[in-house]
């Protein structure tokens, strides 16, 4: 699912963006199989001049059955980037929540065996100041974007650290260490993290970053320390 440009401030990167789980549209699908039976029916005990009345009737009634099903599947939006977490709801009247995740204190993720079993369920966002919690419904795959948010929630405070601590060497091997932990837990893989180090250390003055690299190979930096 794209989401627009215009809507992400400057040096903001999508990461993630989606729908909610199908089985919202769950209703509409039985209606549609119902309305199908129904005018098969009807096709078959209707004279030839009356078939397509019976099609599109049962088009009209299906629409009016399955929209507001539809609706709230088409018009809500989960949205991940690399500064925050973006709800939109509704068609006509919107509804928005945003979650910087630097404020982001936990995220828990809850499902029933039937959730599991169709792969969705509700992902819980406890921030701190006055959103409080925030509960994220029909999420497909929970425990992968519980992950997700972690791992971007992490990457978003080496950012505020490394832009604090003005690129200084201390400040890039604590970072260095961070990013280590996060590829140990499985929430980036060897190219990213191998990414992001280079970005850190290109940040420090008066190093060359080739030359880190091979203090770093050779053993001499221990980053996972």
């Amino acid at each position: 699912m794209n989401y627009p440009d215009r809507l992400l401030t400057d040096g903001e990167e999508l990461l993630r963006g989606f729908r909610p789980h199908w089985k919202l549209l769950v209703p509409a699908l039985g209606w549609a199989m119902l309305l199908a039976a129904l005018t098969g029916v009807s096709i078959a005990a209707l004279s030839a001049s009356w078939r397509w009345w019976s099609v599109a009737l049962a088009v009209v009634v299906w629409l009016a059955l399955s929209a507001r099903s539809l609706a709230a599947w088409w018009s809500t939006t989960y949205v991940l980037t690399t500064e925050r977490i973006v709800v939109r709801r509704g068609l006509v009247s919107r509804t928005g929540t945003e979650i910087p995740l630097e404020s982001i204190t936990n995220v828990l993720f809850s499902q029933r065996a039937i959730e599991r079993l169709l792969g969705y369920g509700d992902v819980l966002v406890e921030s701190a100041g006055s959103q409080g919690q925030s509960r994220l419904e029909d999420i497909p795959d929970p425990e992968a974007f519980q992950s997700e948010v972690y791992r971007a929630r992490e990457l978003r405070s080496l950012h505020f650290r490394g832009g604090a601590g003005g690129g200084a060497a201390r400040d890039v091997v604590a970072q260095l260490e961070a990013l280590a932990s996060l590829r140990e837990r499985g929430h980036l893989t060897e190219e990213e993290f191998a990414a992001h180090k280079r970005r850190l250390l290109t940040a420090l003055p008066g190093v060359e970053p080739e030359a880190v690299d091979e203090r770093i190979e050779e053993g001499e930096i221990d980053p996972t320390a």
